[in-house]
C-alpha cells in the first residue's frame, strides 16, 4: 500500500480547500466499502484521504410530499433498505439497496459513494434515474443541483470537480397510481455485480400509461435511459404486445461489452427479458395503489 496523508475536516469549505490543494490526486472517504479495498490492493493511489464523517449535516434520510426523498452523503445503504418510507414509496431503489453487496457492506457503504463511484454496474443509479433524481453539490462559490442523468461522464468518472462534494441525493415525490421495480441479473444470487440492472418508474392513468422511465443498468459506460421504449409506451396501454416491443426497442438501445461476467450477446438478451419482467411487476404495484 502506498502511503497517503489522512485528513477529518469538520466542515465543507475546508473539505474543499483540502481537495483542491491536491488537485484530483485525493478522495473522499465516506464508507469506504470500495476505496479502502482499492487502496489495499493497489487499484487506487490517492495522495490523500479526506474523511467527511466530522462533517456535520451530511448524515439524514427524510421525506415530504413537497420535496420528495432527501438521501444525505454520508446514509448507508442500510438505512435506504429498511426505511418504511423508501420501501412504500420508492420500490425500485429499496430493491436496489437490498441488491448490493452483503448486509456488513451495506451497513457501512452510503448511497452518495455508490454513485460517485461511477461503475457502470453500481445498482443505486438506475432506480434513482428512473424516480428523476437529481444531487446537490458544494462548490466553494456555491451548491448546484445536477440531474443524475447528467452526472455520469463515464466509467468512474462524473461531472465532479477536483475540489466539489456531493451533498445529497433528492428525488420527487411519486405521482398517485405509480409503480416501481429493479431487477437485476447476476451470475450469483447475492453479493454480486449486476450482469444486466433494469429500473422501470411508471404512473397510470386508468390503463393507459401516463408517465414512464426505464432505465439500463451494466450495459453502456453509464446507466442509460431507454427513451426509445418509453416513446413506445408512454400514452398507451400497457398490453402484452406493446411490452414485447418496448423490450425489443430496450435490447436494440442497450450497448453492451463482452467481459469476464458475460457476453455483449448474452447482456442484450438478458435486457429484454428483464424490461418486460419490470415493466409488469412495476405495473402491477401501480395498478393495487388504483
Amino acid at each position: 500500500m502506498m502511503r497517503f496523508e489522512y485528513y477529518a475536516p469538520t466542515t465543507l469549505a475546508e473539505t474543499a480547500a483540502i481537495l483542491a490543494r491536491f488537485d484530483g490526486q485525493a478522495k473522499i472517504l465516506a464508507g469506504g466499502t470500495d476505496l479502502l479495498v482499492e487502496i489495499k490492493e493497489n487499484i487506487r493511489r490517492p495522495a490523500g484521504v479526506v474523511n467527511i464523517k466530522k462533517i456535520p449535516g451530511l448524515n439524514g434520510l427524510s421525506y415530504n410530499d413537497t420535496s420528495g426523498l432527501t438521501i444525505g452523503a454520508l446514509s448507508t445503504v442500510r438505512a435506504v433498505e429498511t426505511s418504511p418510507l423508501v420501501q412504500q414509496r420508492y420500490a425500485g431503489l429499496a430493491q436496489a439497496a437490498r441488491e448490493l453487496g452483503s448486509i456488513q457492506v451495506r451497513n457501512r457503504a452510503t448511497v452518495a459513494g455508490n454513485i460517485c463511484r461511477a461503475s457502470p454496474s453500481a445498482d443505486t443509479p438506475p432506480p434513482l434515474i428512473a424516480d428523476d433524481a437529481s444531487v446537490t453539490i458544494f462548490n466553494p462559490a456555491g451548491e448546484r443541483t445536477v440531474p443524475l442523468t447528467q452526472f455520469f461522464t463515464g466509467p468512474g468518472q462524473t461531472v465532479l470537480a477536483p475540489n466539489e462534494i456531493l451533498l445529497a441525493i433528492t428525488a420527487p415525490p411519486p405521482p398517485p397510481h405509480t409503480g416501481k421495480a429493479y431487477l437485476k441479473h447476476g451470475r450469483r444470487r447475492a453479493m454480486e455485480l449486476a450482469t444486466v440492472g433494469v429500473a422501470v418508474t411508471l404512473t397510470l392513468d386508468g390503463d393507459v400509461c401516463r408517465q414512464i422511465r426505464l432505465v439500463l443498468g451494466a450495459v453502456a459506460p453509464t446507466p442509460i435511459r431507454a427513451t426509445e421504449a418509453e416513446a413506445l409506451l408512454n400514452g398507451a396501454p400497457l398490453d402484452d404486445a406493446r411490452i414485447e416491443q418496448a423490450a425489443r426497442a430496450a435490447m436494440a438501445q442497450a450497448r453492451p461489452i463482452s467481459d469476464v461476467r458475460a457476453s455483449a450477446d448474452y447482456r442484450r438478451e438478458m435486457v429484454g427479458v428483464l424490461t418486460r419482467r419490470a415493466i409488469r411487476q412495476a405495473l402491477a404495484q401501480a395498478r393495487d395503489s388504483i
